[in-house]
Order: C-alpha cells, then structure tokens, then sequence
C-alpha cells in the first residue's frame, strides 16, 4: 500500500510494528499522519478540534518512544494550532506545516549528501551500519563522482535493516559487501570511513542510533578510522538539554528467536545504543558539518534558550507521552 492508502492509525501501526521504518521517514509518516487526521476529523467545534489532535498526537508518540525525530515532526505540523482562530485555520496550518517539514526533511537529505560525498575520499572502502537514507545518499553520490571501491554493510540484526541497504546500494551499482554484525573488527582493517545515520542525538553529542552502532565506533576508534554521521538537524534532542536521558526501545523478543522454541529462556532487544561523543569524528548536517560537542549550540540554535528554559522543557517533556 501506499502513504496515500493508509489510514492515519494505520500509518502510527507501521511506526510502532517497523513496517515504516527509519529516522527520517518516521517524522514524514508522523507529520502525515497528524494531517491526515486532521482532515479526516475536522470538527468546527475548536476546542473538541484540538483534544481529538492532541489525544492523536499522545497516541503517536507512544508508538516509537526513543525517535526524536517523531517528536519533530509532530510539533513541527502542529506549531501554532494552539494559537489559531478557529478550527479551518488550525487544519489550514496543519497542511501547510506537513508539507513545510516533509519539503525540508527531503532536501536535507540533499544536502547532507552532497557534504558526505565530500567527506569521502577516492577510491574509498566504506563501512555502514543499518539503513540511513542520509547516509546511503552520501554513498550514492560518491558513487556517481567514481569515489566508491566497495561498501561493506552489516546485516543489523535482529530486524536486518541491511538488507534494505545493499539493495538500495546494488540496485544503483555500487559494489557492496554484506558482513555479518559480529564481523565489523575483522572488516574494519580495510576500511578507510565509516559512515551511519542516527535516530536521535543528544545535547553532549552522544548518538543513538541502532543497536550495534557503538561497538563498531569504539572499533573504528581504535583502528583510527574516522566515524561519521550524517544526521539532519531535527534530530538533535532538546529532552537531553536539561539532563533527561533518551529512552532506549526493548522490543518484543520474539524478533530475536521463536520464544516456542527457547521455553525459559529471556531475551533481551534493545533497538537502539548510544555512541560517546569522543567516538565521532564528525556530525553531517544540512547545515554544515560540525564536531558531536556543537551538538549544543544546534539544540540552542533550533528551540532558543527561552522555550529549553520553560518549565515544560525541564520535566523532560517525552517522559510525559
């Protein structure tokens, strides 16, 4: 099915199973699915209006906890509704609000491919981690510009996003290797970068990203091969400005090993770790490349001092969904 087939609860049910899956598109499908609700629902009643969104908007949030970029783009597509008129403006700003972020989101995809294209060097052996639209762009116009001598992808277990990687990858011709997770040291003396994505990144610069990203950084780290990530600026978390710690997603376990099959036995599935700042040599963004520490002054420079001030901020207001 299409984005366009699919009902607004049907869109949050593929955030929460991963059917839509990714950083970015997550927040495209949020900012879409917000909207569509609001046309679906439209109630000339403001007040009911707004609490049929608003209780949409806290069911959305709960489907993908750790993604900041959900966050996004649901504030994003609802910023100024509470200060509207009348319900047709707040619909009208709606539309326009989605189709201002899901614009945007795509171009930064542009951009940050262009700057990471940059970043590579010729004749490059590239490592990557799970699926990164931003990351696979940049790969993808290395490619073009004949910098590309192989891309070593790594299944990323349990949900194997890297299938989605090579193919994209193979598809266009770019000569790809699929490693197994647990094989990125034993890779990663042939490699001269390492390229990821994110799902959300903190205020002191650590990275979330998908299971498995640190372990391979502290690798690249020690074998001296400079790890980058391409990651646009919504993605930085205001949450972590005021202390709050990103939520890490566990995941049912029966994505690891039919539970049948293991009676007795546990399972842990985080989803997602976090990458220490002095692992990163740089963060790509559709506003310039900078070092993880600048991490800060995008989190400032995106909600200003006085909103990361207010009380709602300082509770840490994630926690609250």
């Amino acid at each position: 099915m299409s984005r366009k087939e699919l009902s607004p609860e049907e869109i949050l049910e593929g955030i929460r199973d991963m059917t839509i899956r990714g950083a970015a598109e997550i927040g495209r499908q949020a900012s879409f699915a917000v909207r569509l609700f609001a046309e679906r629902e439209f109630d000339n009643d403001r007040k009911r209006y707004l609490e049929k969104i608003d209780e949409f908007r806290e069911q959305a949030l709960k489907t993908r906890p750790t993604a900041i970029t959900l966050w996004s783009g649901l504030t994003k597509t609802l910023s100024g509704t509470d200060q509207a008129k009348s319900s047709k403006e707040i619909l009208e700003l709606i539309v326009e609000n989605s189709e201002r972020f899901i614009d945007l989101s795509k171009k930064s995809i542009d951009i940050i491919s262009e700057m990471g294209a940059r970043r590579i060097p010729h004749d490059a052996i590239i490592m990557t981690h799970c699926n990164s639209s931003a990351a696979v762009a940049s790969i993808l116009k290395a490619h073009e510009q004949g910098k590309i001598e192989m891309v070593y992808a790594t299944e990323s277990r349990p949900k194997r996003q890297g299938y989605i990687t090579v193919r994209q990858l193979a598809e266009k011709g770019v000569p790809v290797t699929m490693i197994v997770d647990s094989a990125a040291r034993h890779h990663m003396k042939l490699v001269d970068m390492v390229l990821v994505g994110a799902d959300t990144i903190a205020s002191n610069g650590a990275v979330i990203n998908k299971i498995g990203t640190s372990q391979i950084a502290l690798i690249a780290h020690e074998r001296r091969v400079p790890f980058i990530v391409c990651a646009e600026t919504y993605k930085f978390s205001p949450q972590t400005f005021h202390g709050h710690t990103v939520k890490i997603e566990e995941r049912d376990h029966s994505e690891v090993i039919d539970p049948k099959k293991f009676p007795g036995v546990k399972v842990s599935n985080p989803v997602f770790d976090a990458t220490p700042p002095e692992y990163v040599d740089a963060i790509i963004t559709e506003v310039g490349i900078i070092p993880p520490f600048a991490a800060y002054e995008i989190v400032v420079h995106n909600f200003g001092l006085e909103m990361l001030s207010s009380e709602h901020m300082k509770e840490g207001f994630l926690n609250d969904f």
